[in-house]
């Protein structure tokens, strides 16, 4: 099985980030990925003819139920596309063979404004999470998907380093973010995330039997490539970057990366 994740497509943006957008749904199909997991930021400023223009990407896609989403806190923005993405729960299991997915809506109502970009994750969020972790089929890969990031990370841009130096919360991670690593750890593989538009990488419990990796994609149409993953029996094989047409020269090596014991 091959694994795509996306993230921070932001159609709308302009013409450039729309075409990223039609050349991923392209390459993912030329490449037979079996599914693509987008961790949020699909449109950009939130509107439903944004939205509509993603549908119209993937649709082949979809129409094979290829592609599974999160809201992002750009989502939620104008006339809240993200309400189409994932609408009355904040917790949702979607299960294939060999693949067992948690989709997690990190936001809240703050992200209608645009300044308030900083996610939401409660107690009951974290319950939520474990408890659709705990009813994976044995044998399946286990994934949790959101948009927002549950760890520190650099700032990847002027607007977060002014954030951060000035202490608004817009930045930051999830507060209860290191309590839920910490609970999926031995119960999960894959935590997949956006948020940030430079790719990032953390592992945890990397000298166990089941490693817990953490993975942020960047914004796929801003890099011009998208990270593909294999797996096979419930475990993870090799993983590496397919290459959009059109797509930038800028280093595709994550900004940081991490190993935790």
């Amino acid at each position: 099985m091959l694994i795509a994740h996306a993230s921070d497509l932001h159609l709308g943006r302009d013409a450039a980030t729309d075409r990223a957008a039609r050349q991923l749904a392209i390459a993912l199909e030329d490449a037979a990925v079996g599914v693509t997991l987008v961790t949020g930021d699909v449109t950009h400023r939130g509107r439903t003819a944004e939205l509509d223009r993603f549908e119209a990407c993937f649709a082949r896609l979809r129409a094979h139920h290829r592609v599974v989403v999160v809201p992002g806190n750009h989502d939620r923005l104008s006339e809240d596309a993200g309400a189409r993405l994932m609408s009355g729960v904040r917790v949702d299991v979607e299960s294939r063979p060999g693949l067992h997915v948690v989709r997690l809506d990190s936001t809240a109502p703050h992200n209608r404004r645009l300044l308030s970009a900083h996610g939401l994750l409660t107690a009951a969020d974290v319950e939520g999470v474990i408890a659709g972790v705990d009813a994976a089929p044995e044998g399946a890969l286990s994934v949790v998907m959101l948009h927002h990031h549950l760890m520190p990370l650099p700032p990847d841009g002027l607007g977060e380093r002014l954030a951060s130096a000035l202490g608004w919360p817009n930045a930051e991670e999830l507060a209860l973010g290191g309590a839920l690593l910490e609970r999926l750890r031995g119960r999960c593989d894959l935590v997949l995330h956006g948020h940030r538009h430079v790719p990032s990488e953390l592992v945890l419990g990397a000298d166990t039997a089941r490693p817990l990796r953490v993975l942020n994609a960047g914004s796929t149409t801003e890099l011009g490539r998208v990270r593909i993953l294999s797996a096979r029996g419930g475990r993870l094989g090799q993983d590496g970057w397919l290459e959009l047409d059109g797509g930038d020269s800028r280093p595709i090596a994550p900004a940081w990366v991490g190993v935790a014991a």
